[in-house]
């Protein structure tokens, strides 16, 4: 990567992919395979994309809290579970890549859409948010096991918690995503932690990949803030069957890809 324009690219697609994951998720699914695609190793390219993954949380809580939406301390509750999963997840050396995991994601992710159109419609204004209590102890259960997952690979998993927050503790959308911000916050910086230590983040790579994540997390939180819950839900089902469609046809596309535009370089 010792080109500029490599770094310009870098920027962009952050931009995208901070938007996207503030709004919905999976937007991990784009910069990974760009960061392996510029020449880093797998795990190096998960490692990097972590540095970002932090800086756009963090600076998508804020865009949040400048416009007065905020669910702490539920959303402290969550994060320190999360993020003891996210110590053991990020040391778990499995091969997330293959197509069976990502055709398995793929029906995960058509599961979500399939819930979100046609689940009966909750009046959440006329409903109280279920954020103590039993709820509270399950939520802080279920969200330990997301953070083994974030640890590990994290792709797609905003999907997961958008949809099990909306339902379980009653939240709209836009207190969900402010609320995912500070949980993947908090469990993104025990992963970087890891993968830190063994030598496998690029923070040059990293920090400029931010710049890009950042600028489209900080717009994103403040955007969808103004325009409430229709619009959340609309790119949330949209983006879900992009990327479901991506994980299911990946490979015959980068094959083809390969074998027809470039070939010297498969």
């Amino acid at each position: 990567m010792d080109e500029w324009y490599h770094y310009i690219f870098l920027i962009v697609v952050g931009f995208a992919v901070g938007f996207i994951n503030t709004i919905a998720g999976g937007g991990s699914l784009l910069s990974l395979p760009i960061l392996i695609f510029l020449g880093l190793p797998p795990n190096v390219a998960n490692g990097t994309n972590r540095v970002a993954i932090v800086i756009q949380t963090a600076i998508a809580t804020a865009g949040f809290k400048s416009k007065g939406v905020s669910t702490y301390p539920f959303n402290v509750y969550l994060g320190i579970s999360a993020f003891f999963g996210s110590l053991i997840g990020a040391r778990i050396a499995v091969d997330v890549t293959g197509t069976t995991f990502n055709r398995i994601l793929a029906i995960v992710m058509l599961c979500v859409v399939l819930i979100i159109i046609f689940k009966p419609k909750m009046r959440l204004e006329e409903m109280e948010e279920r954020l103590t209590g039993k709820y509270l102890w399950l939520s802080v259960v279920v969200f330990f096991f997301f953070g083994i997952y974030g640890g590990f690979i994290n792709a797609g998993l905003g999907f997961l918690m958008i949809l099990f927050m909306h339902f379980t503790n009653r939240m709209n959308l836009v207190r969900v995503n402010a609320t995912k911000v500070v949980v993947i916050f908090v469990y993104m910086l025990a992963a970087l932690a890891v993968f830190a230590y063994n030598d496998k983040v690029v923070w040059k790579v990293g920090l400029i990949l931010a710049i890009g994540n950042g600028s489209g997390a900080w717009i994103a939180s403040r955007f969808s803030v103004k325009k409430g819950d229709g619009f959340v839900k609309t790119f949330l089902v949209v983006m879900v069957v992009i990327m479901a469609i991506k994980l299911w046809f990946g490979d015959l596309l980068a094959d083809f890809l390969c074998q027809s535009v470039f070939k010297q370089w498969c």
